[in-house]
């Protein structure tokens, strides 16, 4: 057996906190594979796993990706298709064009879950983006348009993530056309381990974490938590403000139609009202005229707060889901394999015990050997978890890189946000200033000397 196994592991265990595993793998350590890992030295460790990926070249560690070779990597676009009623339910569907495969094809949200299963059990230290929650009665429109566009933000993460993007998994979900997308998507990976046991440089991702790794995914950490609740707010006061343009429409809307109603008022003037009769109608014709440049104003604000919603709220949305995702995994890094990992050194304590026990009592070679073999078994599960914890130390490193990346996208948010204020008070003074001229009408006649040319301080102003 190992001697001196149990402290070595002790003390890197109270050293580093050992890597969370994804959900999916709750049993890992009884997982044949994994467990049956060699135990020797690094240098002469046989690779148990000849179909790895092979390892790159230079400091893997590092990501030398750009904002804008992320983004290039493939647009995925999600939209509503008709619905198809069932006996008792409406059934969803949504059509998932993908520009980098060419590819069109029908999606359930129950393929997006299954794909997100997948996508958990190949990469449990990697930042899966959480999928918009289920909703089964009562789903109305904006429930449904809510979660397309979740649904979209979604999977373009998926797609521009540098290793999801190359899974098989990914190429199936946008491709794949066949009649049943979800059993597709088990078959590829049912033979398939996850990420740690197909990447080469698995075993030594300690080689190239910093000694200061664990001081770093704290500080990490802290500094997402308030990023996120920074672009947060800022997303909830974005949403507001594009509401507001969108209300600002339906009351200009309401404000044309309630003057062109006026205008069109056919009740008959009273005998007292005849000296004015010419003035009431000339007003009349020119208030039910004004509807149509007050339509336009509110199409104008409409196009305003739509644009905000598409080109603002969503992409500070789509970086809120990113940061939601690395959380995410710093949960599943502190409650997952390190609560494993303590599990296991505490079983291989009662174990030597057990061992210490049998040699005093005397007991049976063969229930010694047993034992003994027991041991050895749960020295090598341990093993394992401790070369899991620097992978999934290793996986976080380079994740955080990838939010680093992705900040960039601030300035296009901002850039967006000014250019829509820009370009929407622009229109939106054009179609003013044609519409002054045209309220001189209201105040011309006989009886009138009323002009859009008297200031504010007179007493009565048009404005």
């Amino acid at each position: 057996m190992t001697g001196g196994v149990m402290d070595r592991l002790s003390a890197e265990a109270g050293a580093a906190p050992v890597v969370a595993a994804a959900e999916a793998e709750a049993d890992e350590e009884a997982d044949p594979p994994a467990a049956g890992l060699p135990t020797p030295q690094i240098s002469e460790r046989r690779d148990p796993y000849p179909n790895r990926m092979q390892m790159p070249q230079g400091n893997p560690l590092l990501l030398s990706y750009t904002l804008q070779e992320l983004l290039a990597r493939d647009t995925v676009q999600v939209e509503l298709i008709p619905e198809k009623k069932g006996l008792f339910l409406k059934h969803v569907e949504y059509e998932v064009s993908s520009q980098r495969f060419q590819s069109s094809v029908y999606r359930r949200y129950n393929d997006f879950v299954v794909f997100h299963e997948m996508l958990l059990h190949r990469f449990p230290y990697r930042m899966v983006p959480a999928l918009p929650p289920k909703r089964v009665l009562g789903a109305d429109r904006e429930f449904i348009e809510s979660r397309r566009r979740a649904l979209r933000r979604f999977i373009n993460l998926v797609a521009r993530h540098p290793p999801f993007s190359e899974d098989v998994a990914l190429r199936l979900f946008l491709s794949f056309s066949g009649p049943d997308v979800q059993n597709k998507l088990k078959e590829s990976t049912q033979c398939v381990g996850d990420e740690f046991m197909n990447c080469k440089l698995a075993p030594r991702a300690k080689d190239f974490l910093p000694a200061d790794i664990q001081t770093q995914f704290a500080v990490s950490r802290e500094l997402i938590r308030n990023i996120y609740n920074s672009f947060y707010k800022l997303r909830d006061r974005a949403e507001r403000i594009a509401s507001r343009a969108i209300d600002n429409a339906a009351d200009l809307l309401v404000f044309g139609k309630e003057l062109s109603a006026l205008g069109s008022d056919t009740t008959p003037l009273p005998s007292w009202a005849a000296l004015n009769s010419s003035t009431w109608g000339s007003l009349k014709q020119a208030l039910k005229g004004l509807s149509v440049e007050f339509a336009l104003l509110a199409d104008k604000a409409a196009q305003q707060g739509k644009q905000e919603e598409n080109d603002v709220v969503e992409k500070l949305n789509l970086f809120l889901d990113l940061l939601q995702s690395y959380k995410d995994l710093c949960e599943r890094h502190e409650k997952g394999v390190l609560h494993k990992h303590q599990r296991a050194l505490h079983k291989y304590s009662l174990m030597k015990r057990q061992m210490m026990s049998a040699a005093v009592q005397s007991r049976e070679p063969d229930s010694v050997e047993q034992l003994e073999s027991r041991i050895v078994e749960q020295e090598n599960a341990i093993q394992t978890m401790e070369l899991r914890s620097y992978f999934s130390l290793y996986c976080l490193h380079q994740e955080m890189q990838l939010v680093h990346v992705y900040l960039p996208l601030t300035s296009h948010i901002l850039g967006a946000f000014v250019n829509s204020q820009i370009q929407g008070h622009k229109e939106m003074s054009k179609v003013w200033n044609d519409l002054k001229p045209k309220l001189n009408c209201l105040f011309a006649g006989p009886n009138s000397s009323l002009t859009l040319s008297r200031s504010p301080q007179d007493g009565v102003s048009p404005h």
